[in-house]
């Protein structure tokens, strides 16, 4: 039966477990000589001859990666080398001898610098210039304190610095460590990769990591070849070398040339090789040890943060400075007043150097190094809530672009559908049948005679890239593309106890199936000493070489242009089905050339195929909630062009003002003609990878889009490589595609691409609302001490109150606001379009409001807090400076909740669930609890009443009041502006947002 045959041949028994083959032991001392080595002499140790192998490690490897094909016919060849080391073709290694395997010939893993340790973050964290400056003004500080009071009244200031210091260093590295070990996690994620491999007579499926010299290796195209090897035999193998050569031409690998390097991609063709070298005996091995730590170049969204930050941080120096030299002068002013500017005292230097440390600690708050850190923290922890919705970002600025994505060109297999394949129909000897149902056979028999039931099923059986293989536990298993499975299936089906011809037939020539042939095409010999083409693929492609067809008896007769419109129909007619179409053909020859293609006409048309791949649930949907977000979903794929129609109304892609093109006709447009049809494609058919990158191209230079592109073959890495944002399937795509891509689709599934738009927007929305509670904090912190200092001589605000504040507004505040979770809302407004302000109107009238009412509420306690709260305490001075202190703290940490919302007035939803939020929220106020109540000698504070307490969380709280009435204030918003590119802009979204 076809079946047996597929399998193969029965496996050389394989030597009994434990027992190994005899091997001649040299002398004890001696080097081995290898019979085959011409009598090169080459040391074996002891451990290689025991474990039963006979060719050096370092040799083998040597061969492989310098080509050298004298040593390796010195070995007897590739077949020579499998003995050496205890390998067959057929049957690969036992994976009972893979330790042993790895212990001599090394595992295939490259050398990887040592992570970077907590203490070398806490270092860098140290390393900041204006906290340099300001510990050695603690320093200055406690040294002129011990003078002037002693020890140990006189070191509390300093030593209050300096705690304050530390615990902010602390809490970055903390922070930046953990990201650290995130990004390492989410990088060896990346790297997981796994191959087919033929081990213990069984095909599998492992890691890359667990491969070993000896393994035979399935490669296919898109594949990245995991370790050195040597091609044992395949069908038009083409090898991309330029990762390792810089080379861009292909190299076409065969028996007379069968060095394979890891690293390297396959361009197209299939073959079989077994692995001679592994890790760091690899030339990929050593290059890859010597790039450093994997790292992420700067975000867009960081780069212009950054230069926010370096306004502000510029407008916070300008401040500071003029902060300093207000209290100088005043402190000048009055001591020549009072005593004279002749004396001086230790208190006075004393003063000097708090009055400094207080200018740069307000530089210290200034500087905004919180808003870069937003942005990691926030793509850092929707990267990993990515990867538990089955989406793995390769870069982390791919989430930041995705939430600015305005078209998403996707694929349609295995994408909008399940890929779950089966023949639905056929049609055959211009008979159409229904072949879901059991009697499959018994029907096709009744219209068919044998001899045309078994050219179809040779035809089903050479032409096909499917095989069967044996699990472990005996099973078999159709493995290949899910077209080639649903066809195989199918004839397996169909087979029964038939006996065809294929039997006696040897393929000769194989062309593999690609995404520009959009074919397959197979030669074998016949037993008459002739050969037969058989050719496999798209619909129209097919029937364009055909001139005749197989009538019922398995005759060969010429097509009528009537049998050729009928034909045509049934295409049509299956296609409008949602079938995808596929037509078998054969040409009898009586030679071939081997450096020529198969012949593109004087087929005979045998069947079409129609193919059955339901639409994946919930696609309809996640299109529906792309409408929704101003984002246009457009389908571009290689099917007819009828059944792309049909999938894209079921879809919901295709609207009434969309249109559908074929590939053919898109390509041949010119660029005016372009610019009036790109902004109306909805759905493009019978494309190649080519016209998607043109798409892509046009969309984002005529028309500035943003976006977005699937894909799965190798020839889709050009339009992934071009996109804002290249997404590939983690099932069904190649490596290739995955390499070129931001985001791997673990699943396959277009709601997953959903997800990654939703969390895309989610960060930069929570950016911008950490933004707006981080410009309110400055502008009070600056102002109030400012203010204070030209009215009173003194800062309310001590350094380590900034610090302790800064700590609040930076790493607190970035993981409370940037971490916050999408919601629907977010996808039911327009994508933020290129060159777009990031600090909205919306944002400036909330910073505004909250800022007034904070000066208000805190410069009416400075000036008229003890009348007010009738406090005529001796330390009245003390307790009111702590009170603003406290009041300030508290309209932060209400102001944070307010920043939850910048448009909606219920700022509590889903706090509850937000777990990280409400821990630093708790983590804030206990903290300042301790503060003040405990640590009064080092933050300059004293313990407040429980009415005071009651004042300040009363007065902090109205900032929700507050934060209410101003988003009852209309403001105009930021309009999308109308572009010429054909698209009507949504509305701004709804003002709930």
């Amino acid at each position: 039966m076809a079946l047996r045959r597929l399998l193969g041949q029965e496996p050389p028994p394989a030597l009994p477990h434990g027992r190994r083959p005899r091997q001649p032991q040299p002398e004890r001392g001696a080097p081995a000589i290898h019979p085959g080595a011409k009598n090169k002499e080459y040391r074996l140790t002891e451990d290689i001859i025991n474990a039963g192998f006979s060719i050096n490690p370092d040799e083998l490897a040597s061969i492989t990666s310098k080509h050298d094909v004298k040593a390796l016919k010195m070995h007897g060849g590739v077949d020579g080398i499998s003995k050496k080391i205890r390998s067959t073709f057929d049957c690969g290694i036992s994976a009972g001898d893979l330790d042993m395997r790895q212990n001599i010939y090394g595992v295939n893993r490259y050398a990887e610098k040592p992570s970077r340790s907590f203490w070398m973050f806490v270092w860098d964290a140290l390393q900041d210039m204006t906290l340099i400056i300001l510990m050695v003004c603690a320093l200055l500080s406690a040294v002129v304190g011990l003078a002037s009071e002693g020890f140990p009244k006189g070191m509390y200031d300093g030593l209050g610095i300096i705690l304050s210091i530390l615990l902010v260093v602390m809490v970055t590295a903390i922070s930046d460590y953990r990201q650290s070990l995130q990004f390492k996690e989410l990088d060896n994620e990346k790297k997981k990769i796994f191959i087919h491999v033929t081990r213990d007579g069984s095909r599998q499926k492992i890691s890359i990591y667990d491969l070993a010299v000896g393994d035979i290796v399935h490669l296919s195209i898109g594949d990245q070849v995991p370790a050195d090897g040597l091609y044992i035999h395949g069908y038009s193998l083409l090898i991309d070398e330029s990762s390792l050569t810089g080379e861009s031409d292909p190299v076409y690998i065969s028996q007379d040339k069968p060095f394979i390097l890891a690293g390297t991609k396959v361009q197209d063709g299939s073959a079989k090789m077994m692995v001679a070298a592994v890790g760091m005996r690899t030339e990929w091995g050593r290059l890859m040890s010597t790039l450093s730590e994997g790292g992420e170049d700067e975000t867009p969204l960081q780069v212009k943060l950054n230069g926010v930050a370096t306004i502000i941080g510029k407008i916070g120096l300008v401040f500071a400075t003029l902060t300093f030299v207000v209290l100088m002068v005043r402190f000048l002013i009055e001591k020549g007043v009072t005593v004279g500017l002749s004396k001086w005292y230790s208190t006075d230097a004393l003063t000097i150097v708090n009055y400094f440390a207080t200018a740069v600690t307000i530089i210290v708050v200034a500087v905004p190094e919180g808003l870069p850190l937003a942005v990691t923290l926030s793509l850092a922890f929707a990267m990993k809530k990515l990867m538990n919705d089955k989406a793995l970002v390769r870069h982390l600025s791919a989430c930041e672009t995705m939430g600015s994505a305005g078209t998403i060109c996707t694929d349609k297999t295995g994408t909008l559908t399940t890929n779950h394949m089966v023949v639905d129909k056929i049609w055959i000897a211009e008979v159409s049948k229904s072949v879901t149902s059991n009697n499959t056979l018994e029907d096709l028999n009744s219209v068919i005679s044998p001899t045309t039931l078994g050219l179809l099923l040779q035809g089903i059986f050479e032409n096909t890239s499917a095989e069967v293989v044996k699990e472990k536990d005996g099973t078999q298993t159709v493995l290949g593309t899910p077209t080639e499975r649903a066809i195989f299936e199918f004839g397996l089906k169909l087979e029964g106890g038939h006996n065809a011809e294929d039997r006696t037939c040897t393929k000769v020539k194989v062309e593999p199936f690609n995404s520009v042939r959009k074919k397959m095409a197979v030669l074998v010999s016949l037993p008459n000493d002739t050969y037969r083409w058989f050719s496999k693929g798209a619909s129209e492609i097919v029937v364009q070489m055909c001139d005749m067809m197989v009538d019922a008896d398995g005759n060969s007769v010429p097509l009528s242009e009537a049998q050729r419109k009928n034909i045509l129909d049934t295409i049509n007619s299956f296609a409008s089905d949602a079938l995808r179409t596929l037509c078998l053909a054969y040409k009898e020859v009586d030679g071939f050339d081997n450096d020529s293609d198969s012949p593109t006409s004087g087929f005979t048309l045998i069947s079409i195929f129609g193919i059955k791949d339901p639409v994946r649930p919930g696609v309809k949907d996640a299109v529906k909630a792309c409408m929704s977000a101003g984002i246009i979903v457009r389908m571009v794929t290689g099917d007819n062009i009828n059944t792309a129609i049909a999938i894209a109304k079921e879809c919901g892609i295709l609207t009434d003002d969309g249109i559908a093109i074929e590939g053919p006709d898109f390509r041949n447009k010119s660029p005016e003609e372009m610019r009036d049809l790109i902004p109306k494609i909805r759905v493009m058919a019978r494309s190649l990878p080519l016209d998607k990158h043109t798409l892509v191209t046009n969309l984002r230079g005529m028309f500035h889009e943003v976006v977005a592109v699937t894909g799965d073959g190798t020839n889709d890495a050009p339009a992934l490589h071009e996109a804002d944002i290249g997404l590939a399937m983690g099932i069904a795509g190649t490596e290739v595609a995955k390499e070129s891509a931001d985001v791997i689709v673990l699943d396959d599934n277009f709601s997953t691409i959903i997800n990654v738009a939703r969390w895309g927007r989610a960060v930069y929305i929570n950016i911008q609302k950490f933004v707006q509670f981080q410009l309110t904090v400055n502008v009070v912190a600056l102002v109030i001490n400012f203010v204070s200092a030209c009215i009173t001589g003194s800062a309310p605000l001590t350094a380590v109150q900034l610090l302790w504040v800064n700590m609040i507004m930076d790493t607190l505040g970035a993981l409370a606001l940037a971490t916050e979770p999408p919601n629907d809302d977010m996808m039911k407004r327009p994508p933020v379009r290129r060159g777009e302000s990031f600090i909205t109107k919306v944002m400036w009238r909330n910073v505004i409001g909250q800022s007034l009412y904070q000066l208000v509420v805190l410069g009416a306690l400075m000036f008229g807090g003890e009348q007010l709260l009738n406090i005529k305490d001796a330390d009245s001075k003390s307790v009111i400076n702590t009170l603003i202190f406290n009041s300030f703290v508290f309209c932060q940490v209400f102001n944070e909740i307010n920043s939850r919302e910048m448009q909606k007035i219920n700022v509590f939803r889903g706090m509850i669930s937000n777990w990280i939020f409400i821990g630093i929220i708790a983590v804030t106020v206990a903290f300042q609890v301790v503060i003040i109540e405990f640590l009064g000698t080092f933050a300059s504070t004293v313990p407040l009443s429980w009415q005071l307490w009651l004042v300040s969380v009363g007065l902090g709280s109205i900032s929700l009041i507050v934060g209410a009435i101003l988003k009852c204030i209309p403001v105009k918003s930021d309009e999308n502006p109308s572009s010429p590119n054909g698209y009507m802009p949504l509305p701004s979204g709804p003002d709930n947002i």
